[in-house]
């Protein structure tokens, strides 16, 4: 038996190799619109606001966790990716928050909702 910390290295599968080569291809601002459209894509589910059976996905508490992570990135990347990029993600954003707002059967406070302590109060 041979200890996996110790043992050569195993070789790295052609494949792995390739895609580590494409993503660092990838520029920055594309990976940041992309993770935070599925931060948005998975809030908006969660929200119930998928097409069809929606509220049978409904869950407020995930969709907090998501829109907060999304708030984050937003706020943390928007000098980064710049205004072009920002703006929209910044208006997904404020709308998934006044969404949650409505879904909720209590309100947070102002300042207080998802993503809120990055973006300051969301007001409609």
């Amino acid at each position: 038996m041979s200890d996996a910390a110790t043992g050569p290295a195993p070789a790295q599968d052609p494949d792995v190799a390739d895609l580590t080569r494409d993503i660092a291809d990838v520029p920055a601002v594309e990976v940041i619109t992309t993770v935070a459209v599925h931060l948005m894509s998975a809030a908006a589910v969660n929200l119930g606001l998928a097409e069809g059976d929606g509220e049978r996905h409904k869950d407020l508490d995930e969709a907090r966790k998501l829109i907060t992570a999304l708030a984050g990135l937003v706020t943390a990347s928007a000098t980064e990716v710049g205004s072009y990029h920002a703006a929209p993600l910044r208006d997904g954003l404020k709308s998934l928050q006044l969404a949650f707002r409505e879904e909720s059967a209590v309100p947070d406070e102002p300042g207080q909702g998802p993503g809120e302590k990055f973006t300051g109060p969301v007001i409609g």
